[in-house]
C-alpha cells in the first residue's frame, strides 16, 4: 500500500455528471485508507456502544444475552476483536468478505432474542436495529475525524454516509433502508437519539464498560478511558448515565484529540490502518484455516 497525503487537498466539485463526488472519490472508488483512522478504533469504541445501546432493545440484547462468547463484560478483549473485525471488514474488505463474517455474525445473531412474554422485546436479526447500530458507526467515524482533524466538508459526508451504507447491509438491513442523503441521515441520528432512554438496568451495564470495571486490573487506564468516551459522549447520554463533565474538561478534551490528529495525520497510510489492517488479515486467515470467526 502506497503512502498517501493523508488530509489537506481542497474538496472536489460535490457532484460529476449527477454522481456525488468528494476529495476521497465517489461511493463506487471511495479511497477509504486515506480517510479511516485506526485511532478512532481505540479512541472512540466506547462511546459508540454506549450510543448504540442507548436503543433499549438494543441495549437489552446485550444486557440480556446469553451468548456469554460475545459479551463485553464477560470476554472483553473477544468483544473488541469481533467489533473491529466487523468494522474492518465493512470498510476496507471485499464483498466475499463481507459475505463471509455476515454468515459467521448470523450464527451468534440467531441466539440473540428475547424470551417469550419479555417487557422488551428484540431480535438480534430486525434490520431496524440493526441500522440502528450501522448509523451509530458511520456517525461514529465522522465524528472522530472532525474532532482529529477539523470539519469535513458536505461533500465528503454525503459520500462517505452513503458509502457507509455497508455497515448495515453487511448485516441483514437491506440496502433501501438506509438515508437517502445526509439531510436524511442527520435527521434520523438525531431524532434517535431524541426519543432514546437508558434505564436502569442499561445505564449500569454501560458504566461498567465507561469505568472499565470489565476488564482486568485496569488502574490508571480506567480514568483516561472514562475522560476520553464521556466527552465524546452526547450531551444527552451524559446525562442519562450521570456523567459530570465541565467546559474545562470540554477544552482539555478537544485539544486532546486535536494533538493526537496532528501527529497521527503524519503517519503512512500502513500506520493508520492498524489495528484495521491486522484484525482484517486474522479473519482471512481465520476463514482459510476453517476457525471460528467470532
Amino acid at each position: 500500500m502506497s503512502e498517501v497525503s493523508v488530509r489537506p487537498d481542497p474538496a472536489m466539485p460535490g457532484a460529476l455528471d449527477g454522481v456525488p463526488r468528494c476529495r476521497y472519490g465517489t461511493v463506487e472508488d471511495f479511497e477509504i485508507e486515506r480517510f479511516l483512522d485506526g485511532i478512532g478504533a481505540f479512541a472512540g469504541a466506547g462511546a459508540n456502544v454506549i450510543v448504540q445501546l442507548a436503543n433499549r432493545p438494543v441495549g437489552y440484547g446485550v444486557v440480556e444475552s446469553t451468548v456469554d462468547s460475545g459479551r463485553a463484560d464477560v470476554h472483553p478483549w473477544k468483544r473488541l476483536r469481533t467489533t473491529l473485525t466487523y468494522i474492518a471488514v465493512a470498510m476496507l474488505g471485499t464483498e466475499d468478505d463481507r459475505d463471509v463474517y455476515r454468515q459467521a455474525v448470523g450464527t451468534v445473531h440467531r441466539r440473540v432474542r428475547s424470551a417469550p412474554g419479555a417487557e422488551v422485546r428484540y431480535n438480534a436479526f430486525d434490520p431496524e436495529l440493526q441500522k440502528w447500530v450501522a448509523v451509530c458507526l458511520c456517525w461514529g467515524v465522522i465524528d472522530m475525524h472532525e474532532r482529529l482533524y477539523g470539519p469535513l466538508d458536505k461533500a465528503t459526508k454525503e459520500v462517505f454516509v452513503q458509502y457507509a451504507a455497508r455497515f448495515g447491509t453487511g448485516l441483514q438491513m437491506k440496502a433501501d433502508m438506509w438515508p437517502a442523503d445526509l439531510a436524511e441521515f442527520d435527521s434520523y441520528f438525531e431524532s434517535g437519539l431524541a426519543s432514546m432512554q437508558i434505564d436502569d438496568v442499561v445505564a449500569e451495564y454501560l458504566r461498567k464498560l465507561v469505568g472499565l470495571r470489565n476488564v482486568p486490573r485496569p488502574r490508571l487506564l480506567a480514568s483516561f478511558h472514562r475522560f476520553a468516551v464521556t466527552g465524546l459522549l452526547p450531551a444527552p447520554m451524559r446525562a442519562q448515565l450521570y456523567l459530570p463533565w465541565t467546559d474545562e474538561q470540554e477544552r482539555r478534551h478537544r485539544l486532546m484529540f486535536r494533538g493526537i490528529g496532528a501527529v497521527y495525520g503524519r503517519l503512512p497510510v500502513r500506520a493508520r490502518m492498524f489495528p484495521y489492517s491486522t484484525v482484517l488479515g486474522d479473519m482471512r486467515r481465520r476463514h482459510r484455516r476453517g476457525r471460528a470467526l467470532v
